[in-house]
């Protein structure tokens, strides 16, 4: 088979000087001069630019798409055979009707439907296949009024994330003719119904603004009702869950500061506490009261203080719940007479349910090794029953609705595997790796039983550790079609998430970035010592800033892995934290560090930045994927990164690139070409352990 030559992206200086360094970003030219533009109209992309992703495009349809298309197939089908097409979601009660997603079999996208509370005939308030068409469509969910007549649902057409409003009159079934145009994908009703809060973007693609749009209006004369001056901060809007207030929160990843609206009444914004560097905090409501889980006063691992709705200020905040080292409180939700808190413990959620009028507190777990939990309320506050969810990498999901005045607890939902799923064939260990520092690293493996752990076994390594989000062991329909063929499937809950509590997130980023790499690096050696996998046997896993991972981890130790799949990868770290007009830049500086302003920033930050340590080593196997209108990590980070690696990097490695050029950071819109991203995925890493030829076991 003659092997097609891979495209060479031309190189062409572009110097740049901070603290006194001067350095060259040859492929700069890839950053399209009017990407906000591009965003919303990808065909206005500089030509050049497009001709080089399609090259790249072409290359890997030519070197790899085309030659595994039926093994991608095989695994597609497997994966869709373990959906079951014709789902429905569980029913939300609120008022006089109960509200429901459900999906089509062969169809890509919900309905939105609903029933009379107690049960009759279905109405069909949204079939979003219908509004879709052909092209990219990325829902941002749908919410009903107070008054149950109308419905307002949004939709982005082109994977930048920009969101376009609906109004559908639900006693007629028809949309208005007004739009509320290009928001940030944030909004929420006012009470009367008469109108909608909403956030919208700033020219750089940073939601910095709420207005409020009132039915039957321009929106061009929507005022504004809250703007936030500071780039660093994000800004959402949303409810308490009683109904009485819009909260307006702004926001990056470390502070927090939070605006109440009466709900009622409207009104301006009234300040709750005013933002305090490193102090978090986000509130629910009840009977006057502020029910506020907080960072403050040195809670790292957070804790839960009340105020008074008239006087909120941080000076009038009193303990409810203590802090507790090592018990990190995750979220909570207030209704009628209960406050309910999800919480890890040692690694491991828990829900903790407690009496407002008694302060009698109760705690819901189990006994798995591993396993994830969630809890949910519907609509309404004046409720006794929460959902909770439950999982884990064997046992599929189960949803139970929990009455928390007769403690009974309700199975709603077992998700259904069609093609057949048996938890006895599996094993799920929690085992630790010792990181550099002499730290214990979690890793949640999954196998099948009768699997040779000789060290003859392929792994999958997936990781992220950034921004404090952990990653749950969960139920994956997908990762069986590796689990089945013999592999290990790992996830390293490395540094950088909040596994272990704040401190773990902490550990992981600034100062401490080194340690997610290194602790994922130690996770993998640590599966070869106990012989679940070998070394050059390992593929490793990440996207977005688990992508920056895989780039670093593909730089200090090349030799460890037998490829790697950076999704969406934010490899460009140093140029991107250097440019301020960015979408993300300014709110990611507390995460990362601030290059423009500090030299030790910028010194820490080049050395570990993929794109900047890419060096002469013999590279695994490499699939990158990008999406073009991506506003998180734009698509010329992964271009500019494989074009680098192509000019540097020794030996003959494959190296691909894929650009999807209609989406953006999550890929396809549908579920089902969801499901074709994930078969490549894991077709790549098949041929990368040489099992490309190899079928699941019985």
């Amino acid at each position: 088979m003659t092997k097609i030559t891979p495209p060479v992206a031309a190189q062409k200086p572009h110097f740049a000087t901070h603290h006194n360094d001067r350095r060259d970003d040859p492929y700069h030219w890839l950053r399209a001069l009017n990407w906000q533009e591009v965003m919303q109209k990808p065909e206005t992309l500089d030509p050049e630019i497009r001709a080089y992703l399609d090259a790249e495009n072409s290359y890997y349809e030519a070197e790899f798409g085309k030659p595994t298309a039926a093994l991608q197939e095989v695994i597609y089908k497997e994966i869709r055979g373990r959906i079951k097409e014709d789902d429905s979601g569980i029913a939300s009660p609120d008022g006089p009707f109960a509200y429901n997603s459900r999906m089509l079999e062969g169809k890509q996208y919900p309905l939105i439907v609903r029933t009379p509370r107690d049960g009759g005939e279905e109405t069909i308030l949204l079939d979003c296949n219908v509004e879709a068409g052909e092209g990219y469509f990325g829902f941002a969910g749908a919410e009903h009024d107070r008054s149950h007549r109308y419905l307002a649902w949004a939709a982005d057409r082109a994977g930048s994330e920009y969101y376009d409003i609906v109004i559908r009159d639900l006693d007629t079934g028809v949309d208005s003719a007004e739009t509320i145009a290009e928001t940030a994908g944030s909004y929420v009703w006012t009470n009367d119904s008469s109108a909608l809060y909403y956030t919208e973007y700033d020219d750089n693609h940073r939601p910095y603004r709420v207005r409020l749009h009132t039915i039957g209006t321009e929106q061009a004369s929507d005022p504004i009702i809250f703007e936030e001056k500071d780039p660093g901060f994000f800004v959402g809007v949303g409810r308490t869950q009683s109904d009485k207030f819009i909260v307006i929160d702004a926001h990056d990843h470390q502070t927090s500061e939070c605006w109440l609206i009466d709900a009622e009444l409207g009104g301006e914004p009234r300040l709750v506490a005013p933002r305090l560097t490193d102090r978090e905090y986000d509130l629910e409501e009840r009977d006057g009261l502020l029910y506020i889980r907080t960072n403050a006063d040195g809670a790292e691992d957070f804790k839960v203080v009340t105020a008074p709705v008239d006087n909120p200020g941080a000076e009038n905040w009193t303990d409810l719940i203590s802090h507790e080292q090592g018990v990190l409180i995750l979220d909570t939700i207030v209704i009628k007479n209960h406050l309910l808190r999800l919480e890890r413990h040692e690694g491991l959620p828990r829900i903790v349910v407690r009496d407002l009028r008694t302060g009698k507190e109760e705690t819901v777990k189990f006994d798995e090794e591993a396993y994830s939990l969630g809890m949910s309320v519907g609509y309404e506050f004046d409720t006794s029953v929460f959902r909770l969810t439950y999982a884990s990498p064997t046992t599929p999901s189960r949803t139970f609705d929990v009455d928390l005045e007769t403690g009974t607890r309700t199975l709603l939902k077992e998700q259904e595997v069609p093609s057949g799923h048996n938890p006895d064939d599996y094993e799920t260990r929690r085992l630790f790796a010792t990181a550099p520092d002499g730290e214990q690293v979690p890793v949640t493996v999954l196998y099948r039983k009768g699997t040779k752990l000789d060290g003859s076994a392929p792994a999958l390594l997936y990781g992220y550790g950034a921004y404090g989000m952990s990653m749950p062991s969960s139920f994956s329909i997908s990762a069986l079609s590796l689990v089945d063929r013999g592999f290990i499937h790992a996830t390293a809950h490395i540094r950088g998430g909040m596994e272990k509590g704040y401190r773990w997130y902490v550990g992981g980023r600034r100062e401490n970035k080194s340690n997610t790499f290194t602790d994922f690096i130690a996770s993998a050696e640590m599966l070869i010592e106990k012989g679940y996998t070998s070394k050059g046997r390992i593929v490793a896993q990440g996207g977005s800033a688990g992508g920056m991972l895989m780039g670093a981890i593909a730089n200090l130790r090349p030799d460890l892995w037998g490829g790697i799949l950076a999704q969406v990868p934010f490899v460009d770290v140093l140029n991107t934290m250097l440019d301020e007009t960015l979408p993300l830049t300014p709110p990611e500086w507390p995460e990362w560090g601030n290059p423009l302003a500090s030299a030790a920033d910028y010194a820490r930050i080049a050395a570990y930045a993929p794109y900047e340590q890419v060096a002469a080593h013999d590279y695994p196997p490499i699939f990158a994927l990008a999406g073009l209108t991506d506003p998180r990590v734009t698509y010329w980070e992964p271009a500019k990164w494989v074009a680098r690696l192509r000019a540097t990097k020794t030996g003959d490695a494959p190296l691909y690139l894929k650009t999807n050029m209609g989406a953006g950071h999550g890929g396809a819109s549908g579920r089902f070409d969801r499901l074709k991203e994930t078969a490549e995925c894991y077709a790549f890493a098949l041929n990368a352990v040489g099992l490309e030829g190899s079928f699941p076991a019985n």
